[in-house]
């Protein structure tokens, strides 16, 4: 209760965790690229849908359960991967992770998290799911996914967006390189935020633990050669060669055009990942909400996954509305684990449940099924 008085929203967990690690942490987690203008447009489009209140329903019970891909879930929302997500917080994909397992939600992890895979074994259950950027190397590529489905991610995930590197400013700006570069700036950020620095000397410092394993492999250990481990840039053919590789659902994010989806369906893709990066890869592009409509559309009977603006549980009402069928968040979760710790993604999970229940309440929306129908069109 103490932390629903403290802590009653996504923004002031966001606060809290601005203040608790150090200011290079923040800025990689907090930032876009450019000007920001599509991470804000993410956010401002997503406060454009807009729903019809509803009287005198009377008592209601609320549902917030949905199935997706064969698994039924309590919710109809999970973690989406973030890269050097162990840098937010040590021992973040353990925390997140291990909470989504207790709420039975999704944990999506990502290639270049700070862990390998084989070390969320004991903490995802049976919420796994594995996001992988395309190496170019054959036998590299096809032992990640190996290695990923042995250590129990059943649903993996391929990112499409990323065809170079973006300058992220933000970044550049509070000096967050790879390999690290430490200056004065950073150490004082880092003695003047004891509980972060003492948890990561534990923990151990953060690095691209899974691309450092096959940099080793090739006789190289250069931290930086190990990011170019994960830089192909796949092709359609590329996704035939994986839908006859992994024998789980297969999922494609990154995309924003409806021609793009109905191509990927063609090539037995299981699902859709509508998303912009959140605004880290380009600035120019749309507002991810606003390319809903039309991909739920060219792809009507194909399950959507939704990402990109969400800052609580009413985006998350929007997205459903507009044709998700579940929708991922991944600052969120990070700001959760930065501004409280183990305590984190279990009160965002609150925050959350409690956000879309008392939205659907206003609206007289008892299922999640419900939604289209509240929409101002």
């Amino acid at each position: 209760m103490q932390l629903d008085i403290r802590y009653p929203a996504l923004s002031d967990l966001r606060r809290r965790a601005k203040r608790r690690v150090p200011h290079f942490v923040f800025e990689y987690l907090d930032s876009a690229t450019g000007q920001e203008d599509q991470h804000a447009r993410n956010q401002a489009r997503l406060q454009d849908v807009r729903f019809w209140p509803s009287v005198l329903e009377g008592e209601q019970d609320f549902d917030l359960s949905t199935r997706f891909l064969g698994r039924d879930y309590p919710l109809p929302f999970g973690c989406a991967p973030v890269g050097m997500s162990g840098i937010m917080w040590p021992g973040a994909e353990k925390i997140i992770s291990a909470a989504c397992a207790r709420a039975g939600i999704p944990y999506c992890m990502s290639t270049v998290a700070t862990v390998v895979p084989e070390t969320l074994t004991p903490t995802i259950g049976d919420q796994g799911w594995f996001q992988m950027y395309f190496p170019r190397d054959l036998d590299i590529r096809t032992d990640m996914m190996r290695r990923a489905k042995e250590a129990g991610f059943h649903t993996l995930i391929l990112t499409v967006d990323t065809p170079m590197e973006s300058r992220r400013e933000r970044q550049r700006r509070a000096n967050l390189t790879i390999p690290p570069r430490i200056d004065a700036a950073m150490v004082w950020s880092m003695l003047t935020h004891p509980a972060w620095t003492l948890g990561t000397l534990r923990e151990g410092i953060p690095s691209l633990k899974l691309c450092e394993d096959y940099a080793q492999d090739m006789g190289n250990t250069s931290v930086a050669h190990a990011g170019h481990i994960i830089r192909g840039n796949p092709t359609w053919d590329d996704i035939t060669w994986i839908r006859d590789r992994w024998d789980g659902p297969l999922l494609v994010k990154g995309i924003q055009k409806p021609e793009d989806a109905k191509r990927l369906v063609g090539l037995g893709v299981d699902a859709i990942w509508v998303s912009n990066h959140s605004g880290r890869q380009f600035d120019g592009g749309p507002a991810s909400i606003t390319c809903l409509p039309a991909i739920r559309t060219a792809v009507p009977d194909t399950p959507i996954v939704f990402d990109s603006g969400v800052t609580g549980g009413l985006d998350i009402l929007r997205a459903l509305a507009l044709g998700a069928d579940f929708v991922m968040l991944g600052r969120a979760f990070h700001y959760a684990v930065g501004a409280l710790g183990d305590k984190g993604p279990a009160h965002l999970i609150h925050i959350l449940r409690e956000d879309m229940t008392s939205a659907m309440a206003q609206m007289g929306a008892a299922r999640l099924g419900d939604l289209p129908e509240r929409l101002v069109t």
